[in-house]
């Protein structure tokens, strides 16, 4: 203990101190660095590629996935666009039109129904009613005509489905 309090004793404490406190500082440093390390075997992976190789292979790895997204995109815009032509030629406009066709007492019993697309492709039926009798008749439309000579009750319906539903919501209305 004497040798303590002589110089050669404080020193020898401060020494001690100091060899503490750098080893101490090398911890740190050693548990950065593992860190540091770490970090870089996910970046660089375990090869022993250098940096600027492994910025080559993850450009290489970018350009591959940017060929597959614009395929990708290319394959999906031909599948909407398919879809887009699917749904033109799709029954999208209707109406129902009810008249009297014999002017009778009994009410307008006759129907008269537009179902077009919206190439204006598609048919019009028409159900004429008499008390003993029922007709029906189904006519072809294309572009918005007929081959076949159309009523004006059918003219009206064709009119009415190009329309949309009318205002009082009924979807085709009656006339």
């Amino acid at each position: 203990m004497r040798n303590l309090d002589s110089t050669v004793g404080i020193v020898a404490l401060a020494a001690a101190g100091a060899a503490v406190i750098a080893l101490l500082l090398c911890l740190i440093l050693m548990v950065r660095v593992r860190r540091l390390r770490a970090d870089q075997k996910t970046v660089l992976g375990d090869g022993r590629a250098d940096l600027v190789e492994h910025a080559a292979g993850l450009a290489r790895v970018v350009a591959g996935m940017e060929d597959t997204l614009h395929a990708e995109t290319a394959r999906s815009a031909a599948r909407i666009a398919a879809a887009e032509d699917r749904l033109d030629a799709t029954v999208s406009k209707t109406a129902v039109l009810r008249y009297d066709a014999f002017n009778e007492t009994s009410g307008r019993q006759s129907s008269t129904v537009a179902l077009l697309d919206d190439l204006g492709n598609g048919v019009v039926i028409s159900a004429i009613l008499q008390r003993e009798q029922a007709r029906v008749y189904a006519k072809p439309i294309v572009g918005g005509r007929s081959s076949l000579e159309l009523s004006p009750e059918e003219i009206a319906a064709m009119d009415q489905a190009r329309r949309g539903p009318s205002a009082t919501g009924e979807g085709g209305g009656e006339a």
